[in-house]
C-alpha cells in the first residue's frame, strides 16, 4: 500500500494519498492539486476516489480540481449538507482501494458531520495502522469546537470522539489534518506531522481528561477569534464544486493604478523592510517571508474583494495569487507585471513608510517622540506591553480605525513581536490616510526590555 502526506504549508493544511492496485484516493485534498496529479503520475496509479473528513472552514478543498482532473468520485458525511454529487458516508462505511480499506468513524465536535479514517493494509493484517484524523484530534493539541455550533457542544461531542479514537492500539499513527499554524486549533498543536495513539494518550494533556464538565470548561477558556473568512469557506465548501483558478492577468502600472483607484485592493508579498522602502500607494502588506500568508491576508480584506496581487517578481506574485485563492478570495483580476520596479520606471509615485528596528524605537520611547501602537493578541499584551502604548489588535484595524489614532499628533510605530503583523497594520493604516506612521520592521515588544525599556503586565 502507498501512503503519502501533502501540506499546504501556507495554512498548516495535511492531505493524504492512500493507494493500492493501481487506484488511489486523496483526503482531504488541498487547493492546488498539481501534486497529487504528479504523485499519481510517478507511480502509476489512478485518483478515483476523493475522501473529505469535513467542511473545512479555513481552506478552499481542491476536491472540485480533482474531480475536473482525473473523474474521481467524492465520498463525504451524509450529514455534511453539501450541494454537489458524492457518495454519502456514514459510520462503519469501507471504501476499497485495492488491499487498502478505508473505513469512516463519526468523530463530530469540530464540525457535526466530521468523519475519522482507520486505514488497514489487509495484505499484511487486518487491524488498522493509521488513523487519519482530520480536524478532531491534532499532534499535542486537539479540534477548536465553535466553529458549526456554540462550543460547549462541539466540546462535548470532541471529548466523545475523543473516547472512540482512544479505543485504537498504541502503534496506531496518528494523521491529523493540519499542523502548527493553523487557526483549527490551539496553542499546542505540534509542527510535527504525525504521531501515534500510544504518544497522545500520554502526551496530549486533552486525552487525560475523565471528567466531561472539567474538559469542556477547559477547551472552550482557550479559544482564539474566529478569521472573518471562515463562515464564507464553509459555504464555498459545500455548495457547487470550485474547479477553476482564476486566469492571472499580468497588468502594466497603469492599469493597475486604474483599478485600485476604482476599489480594488493591492496586496503587496514583498518582505516588510522592501515594501517600507518603497510601494504602491494604498496598498497592504502581507509578506511572503512567514507562513500563513493567506490567513492573514483574509483577516484584512473582505474576501469578496476584487484584488490585484504584487510581489518580488512574477512567479512570486501568481504563488501568492493561490495563497489567497485558498482562502477564498475568488474575484483575484491579476498581478502587477514586474513589480514595484517596473511602477516606478513608468513614473509613478511610490510611496514609503518610516521603518524603525527595536534599538530606534527605545530611543523614540525614552525621548517621548513617538506613541507606540502594539497591534499584538491580547495575551500578548499581558505578558508584557511598553506602559501608556496603546494597544489594538491588527485584525480589529480591518473594520475601522479608532479616532484616537487620527487625533494623534506624534508619530505612531507600530510594533508586535517580529515585524510581520506591524507591516500589516502600519500599511493599512497608511491605506485610511494616516501618515505619521512609523514601522517597527525588525523585531518587537519583547525585546524593548534588552533595551532598558521596562515593560508592564496585565492590563
Amino acid at each position: 500500500m502507498f501512503f503519502r502526506e501533502v501540506l499546504n504549508e501556507d495554512l498548516g493544511c495535511a492531505s493524504y494519498v492512500v493507494a493500492d492496485g493501481g487506484e488511489a484516493a486523496v483526503i482531504d485534498p488541498k487547493w492546488e492539486i498539481e501534486e497529487y496529479l504528479q504523485i499519481a503520475e510517478e507511480n502509476g496509479f489512478r485518483i478515483s476516489r476523493v475522501l473529505e473528513t469535513h467542511n473545512h472552514a479555513d481552506h478552499i478543498s481542491g476536491k472540485g480540481r480533482l474531480v475536473e482532473a482525473t473523474g474521481a468520485a467524492i465520498y463525504i458525511s451524509g450529514a455534511a449538507g453539501v450541494e454537489y454529487d458524492h457518495k454519502p458516508l456514514e459510520e462503519g462505511d469501507v471504501i476499497g482501494i485495492g488491499d487498502a480499506r478505508i473505513r469512516a468513524i463519526a468523530t463530530p465536535g469540530h464540525r457535526p458531520e466530521h468523519l475519522s479514517f482507520a486505514i488497514e493494509d489487509v495484505s499484511r493484517g487486518e487491524e488498522p495502522w493509521v488513523l487519519v484524523t482530520g480536524d478532531s484530534l491534532f499532534v499535542g493539541d486537539l479540534a477548536r469546537p465553535d466553529l458549526a455550533v456554540e462550543a460547549e457542544e462541539g466540546a462535548r461531542g470532541l471529548f466523545r470522539s475523543l473516547r472512540r479514537l482512544k479505543e485504537f492500539a498504541d502503534f496506531v499513527e496518528v494523521r491529523p489534518g493540519h499542523i502548527g499554524g493553523s487557526l483549527c486549533g490551539g496553542a499546542n498543536m505540534s509542527r510535527k506531522p504525525d504521531s501515534t495513539i500510544g504518544f497522545e494518550r500520554r502526551f496530549n494533556d486533552y486525552l487525560r481528561f475523565e471528567e466531561e464538565d472539567e474538559f469542556v470548561a477547559t477547551l472552550t477558556a482557550e479559544q482564539a477569534p474566529q478569521p472573518p473568512n471562515f463562515g464564507r469557506i464553509v459555504e464555498l465548501n459545500r455548495g457547487p464544486l470550485l474547479a477553476e483558478s482564476a486566469t492571472l492577468a499580468p497588468l502594466l502600472p497603469q492599469r493597475v493604478e486604474e483599478l485600485v483607484e476604482a476599489g480594488a485592493v493591492l496586496i503587496d508579498g514583498r518582505d516588510q523592510r522592501e515594501f517600507d522602502a518603497a510601494h504602491v500607494p494604498g496598498s497592504i502588506n502581507v509578506t511572503m517571508n512567514q507562513t500563513g500568508v493567506g490567513t492573514r491576508a483574509a483577516w484584512m480584506v473582505d474576501s469578496e474583494s476584487e484584488v490585484i496581487v504584487a510581489a518580488e517578481g512574477d512567479e512570486e506574485a501568481r504563488r501568492m495569487a493561490r495563497m489567497l485563492e485558498a482562502v477564498g478570495f475568488r474575484h483575484v483580476r491579476g498581478y502587477l507585471a514586474g513589480g514595484i520596479s517596473a511602477w516606478r520606471a513608468s513614473g509613478l509615485e511610490a510611496q514609503t513608510t518610516p521603518a524603525l528596528d527595536v534599538p530606534g524605537l527605545a530611543e523614540r520611547i525614552k525621548r517621548e517622540e513617538a506613541v507606540v501602537l502594539d497591534v499584538r493578541s491580547a495575551e500578548e499584551w499581558r505578558t508584557g506591553h511598553v506602559e501608556g502604548s496603546v494597544h489594538v489588535p491588527y485584525q480589529e484595524l480591518r473594520d475601522s480605525v479608532p479616532d484616537e489614532l487620527r487625533s494623534e499628533e506624534k508619530p505612531l510605530a507600530v510594533v508586535c513581536g517580529s515585524g510581520v503583523r506591524s507591516a500589516l497594520a502600519a500599511s493599512l493604516l497608511r491605506r485610511s490616510g494616516i501618515d505619521n506612521v512609523e514601522h517597527v520592521a525588525d523585531g518587537g515588544v519583547p525585546m524593548l526590555a534588552e533595551e532598558g525599556v521596562d515593560l508592564a503586565e496585565g492590563g
